[in-house]
């Protein structure tokens, strides 16, 4: 999977926060007291475990930013399945500069790779059902370009990025409208053509009125089974469905054959383990 570079200005200023959070004061004083400055090293950033690879930019950017001379040569590509052992990056230059580097660009590797190996167990969950699952905005503060590269990586697919992205009413915005329908009419004359409206309910008594109001998708927040199917079928391709709250690996095929277009599921992005790399010496 081609996976989109993520800007480079943004990377640049994530990096350069973490490098700083993690060299506060006098530096990296280990590696200052028992390496020389000239002394130079090889290594390899190797998987410890099986999964998809995301996060190499900003490794590179780490090990940059602390010495525009190291050399680092990605061995896979992000979105790449790894086994267990693969090499997934090698590096050599100074190695002061290296270790002072090594735990922000493995931490980077590893949040994003964690995050890509989640949401592809997702996707694999649902192949073939016409679903696809997707992220939500609950994401680390700072990192959601980071969070959502990875979900992409693993083979998600897009939501909202921020609030500009797109209109959707929750239940607070439909409870300050006076109501589902009033709340959509709202948005569609205030957003214009050009910009998509969902909104979301709580009960498919309030289907109808979404779909009348021109709600271009519909959030199905906490439905039962039951409640989807006979959502897809009283909206009959009217408005994108979502399926959305409580989602679990273990639901989520039940869901996608109900015949929703898009499930979203919070937990790639706000509880994906990390995924374990290592740096080893060559």
């Amino acid at each position: 999977m081609t996976v989109p570079p993520l800007p480079g200005h943004v990377v640049e200023d994530a990096v350069r926060r973490a490098l700083a959070e993690d060299s506060a004061g006098a530096g990296d004083i280990t590696s200052l007291a028992t390496i020389s400055a000239d002394a130079e090293g090889r290594y390899e950033i190797r998987a410890r475990k099986a999964g998809v690879i995301c996060g190499l930019q900003p490794a590179r950017e780490a090990l940059r930013q602390c010495d525009p001379d190291i050399s680092f040569e990605a061995r896979v590509d992000d979105g790449a399945i790894v086994e267990a052992g693969q090499a997934v990056a090698r590096i050599a230059g100074r190695v002061r500069p290296v270790l002072t580097a090594e735990r922000i660009a493995l931490n980077f590797l590893g949040r994003m790779s964690g995050v890509a190996t989640l949401t592809a167990a997702y996707a694999q969950r649902i192949a073939g059902t016409g679903a696809v699952v997707t992220h939500t905005r609950k994401t680390t503060p700072g990192l959601r370009a980071f969070e959502i590269q990875a979900v992409r990586a693993g083979g998600g697919a897009a939501h909202r990025f921020s609030l500009s992205d797109a209109v959707l009413i929750k239940d607070n915005h439909v409870a300050a409208a006076g109501g589902v329908g009033e709340a959509v009419r709202r948005a569609k004359a205030y957003a214009g053509h050009m910009t998509r409206v969902a909104t979301e309910i709580d009960s498919l008594s309030q289907l109808e009125d979404a779909l009348e109001a021109g709600a271009d998708s519909i959030l199905l927040d906490n439905f039962s089974l039951d409640e989807l199917r006979a959502a897809v079928a009283q909206t009959r391709g009217r408005a994108t469905l979502e399926a959305s709250g409580g989602v679990t690996f273990d639901t989520i095929r039940a869901i996608a054959e109900t015949g929703v277009d898009v499930i979203s599921v919070g937990a790639l992005t706000h509880s994906a383990p990390n995924f374990d790399l290592g740096l080893d010496a060559l």
